[in-house]
């Protein structure tokens, strides 16, 4: 995901963080989760959209440096965010 594609994410998740969850961790927990935050209150359901998104970059920068840190993250359902996006499959080094 380049930073345009981020830069749209964000800005889809000021107006509607349970869409933005939905973006980058499918349908699951998580999403259920946030749409409860969003239904209790329109500042909750923000933060815990901003705190997916930023674990989903930051464990995508780990795994494109190939240093994907193995423990999850904490209140994290979707095993999508915890890997960053990347399968199950081997990650490819980096050639320099």
């Amino acid at each position: 995901m380049g930073a345009a594609s981020a830069i749209i994410l964000v800005l889809i998740t000021l107006f509607l963080p349970p869409l933005g969850v939905y973006a980058i961790a499918g349908c699951g927990a998580d999403l259920f989760i946030n749409i409860c935050f969003t239904l209790l209150g329109y500042f909750p359901g923000h933060i815990h959209a901003f705190y997916l998104e930023y674990v989903y970059f930051d464990r995508q920068e780990q795994a494109k440096a190939g240093q994907l840190n193995p423990t999850p993250a904490p209140c994290i359902y979707s095993d999508r965010i915890q890997r960053g996006g990347h399968g199950y499959g081997t990650i490819v080094q980096p050639t320099m």
